[in-house]
């Protein structure tokens, strides 16, 4: 399963806090989807046809930097399995639950001894108060950002998707992710996005970027019928 089938598990039609069921979902309202249809009118009438997105999100930051430290490079369908072993061998994941189990056994559950040994320094780091994992909620998305990168094993890509899935920050657009440049090929019929234009996207997109991810990964993931990646044959 492709990282683009993954937003596409995780992402449906969304509602603005938590349900019933006590899950959290990413919060955004009309504001956001009317600014973005002003600003582009191909994102808006792809916004018309997909309607509103569900997507849930982890609001506890440690637990949800551990979930996407899992999945870095695999499938969906692995990132749940290992996560499900996780859950069930150490309950609650904390920082003290991960320490108490120890790379070994954080190991044992599917994932990689790297995986595993970034996990773990990253719950030591959090238990001696070394890194302030609450401090994050305080700080802009570039500090947020540059603070997560200079931990082992945690990169940009992983701290926007830590803003945007666990911290519901609103202008987050990844230029490390796959499909998102597969969503912008697919809506603007572009062959390649370089960074120039993917900056200008960055740019149209904001202060909403994080809305507008939303829609281009369904687009990524077939929402709108007939669509298709502009890419080049193997490249």
């Amino acid at each position: 399963m492709t990282r683009e089938v993954f937003y596409r598990e995780i992402c449906d039609n969304m509602t603005m806090a938590a349900d019933e069921s006590g899950k959290a979902y990413f919060a955004y309202g009309k504001e956001a989807t009317d600014y973005l249809k002003q600003k582009d009118p191909a994102l808006g009438e792809a916004i018309e046809k997909i309607g509103h997105v569900r997507c849930e999100i982890v609001p506890d930051l440690f637990a949800a930097m551990v979930f996407i430290i899992i999945g870095q490079q695999i499938s969906i369908a692995a990132q749940e399995t290992v996560w499900q072993r996780l859950k069930a061998k150490l309950g609650d994941i904390t920082p003290e639950a991960v320490l108490r189990s120890g790379i070994e056994k954080v190991q044992s559950c599917g994932t990689s001894f790297k995986k595993a040994e970034y996990i773990c320094g990253f719950a030591a780091q959090v238990h001696a108060g070394e890194f302030d994992i609450h401090a994050l909620h305080e700080m802009s998305d570039k500090d947020v950002i540059a603070a997560l990168s200079a931990v082992r094993g945690i990169g940009e890509w992983t701290a926007e998707m830590l803003m945007l899935f666990s911290m519901n920050r609103m202008d987050v657009f990844s230029f490390g992710d796959i499909a998102i440049h597969r969503g912008l090929r697919m809506l603007y019929h572009h062959r390649r996005v370089d960074r120039k234009l993917f900056e200008k996207y960055r740019r149209r997109y904001a202060p909403y970027g994080s809305v507008a991810s939303l829609y281009i990964w369904e687009i990524a993931c077939g929402a709108i019928e007939g669509m298709k990646d502009y890419a080049p044959k193997g490249g």
